[in-house]
């Protein structure tokens, strides 16, 4: 759910669309996507686990950002090769769940606060090291990508702030265990919570400016 995590650009849909086109010829590329998909939801399923087990909200907001990510990468997939008016309306779907994630972790942050129980940070801080390992790894196979289309260039980028996400979520367990508080963890939570809700908010900016571009006589067939 990175603020990062945006695949379109606005302004050059004609030479977006050759690039998606080229990059969909690439099936080392779509494997690497697949890997992806597996590697985010499985971690998904990981942390949500920890969370609930631990009381980390910050897991919680993690684990979120990995299903995001793994719809994010089979949406990638899906509409790899599609015109720009159909990766624009996938692109809106992704914000609106982008907000709705963001909405739920600050609810969950809020709830936190007043219960004021500090999750166990020895789960946070293992977790949060698999969640690094795992972005790392993902990143690691994007990279020879990560100069390709915006597409390909977001997907990169996407992965690579995710592992900054998964360092925060490690500091937070050291400040719970430091402190013996809560308040660690809905930091870094909250933090979370802001990305997803100010990045779905850009994302559905521009895939309503691409719509919008695909709807003028310039943005015809593409």
């Amino acid at each position: 759910m990175s603020a990062n995590c945006q695949h379109h650009n606005p302004h050059n849909g004609h030479d977006h669309d050759h690039g998606a086109a080229a990059a969909s010829a690439d099936p080392r590329y779509r494997r690497i996507l697949w890997v992806a998909v597996l590697v985010n939801a499985a971690m998904f399923l990981v942390e949500i686990g920890a969370g609930v087990q631990s009381g980390s909200a910050s897991l919680l907001a993690d684990a979120i950002d990995f299903l995001g990510d793994a719809a994010n990468y089979a949406l990638s997939l899906w509409v790899l090769a599609m015109a720009l008016a159909w990766r624009a309306r996938a692109a809106l779907v992704k914000g609106v769940s982008m907000l709705a994630f963001g909405g739920l972790v600050v609810a969950r942050v809020a709830w936190g606060a007043w219960q004021g129980v500090p999750p166990e940070p020895l789960t946070m801080g293992t977790v949060g090291v698999l969640a690094l390992i795992a972005n790392l790894g993902v990143a690691a196979l994007l990279y020879a990508y990560r100069e390709g289309d915006a597409n390909m260039r977001g997907v990169w980028l996407c992965t690579r702030n995710d592992a900054l996400g998964n360092v925060a979520v490690m500091i937070a367990a050291l400040g719970v265990f430091g402190t013996g508080t809560v308040w660690p963890d809905l930091a870094v939570a909250a933090a979370m919570a802001g990305l997803a809700i100010t990045g779905g908010w850009s994302v559905i900016r521009q895939a309503r400016q691409e719509l919008a571009s695909t709807a003028s006589p310039a943005g015809e067939g593409h």
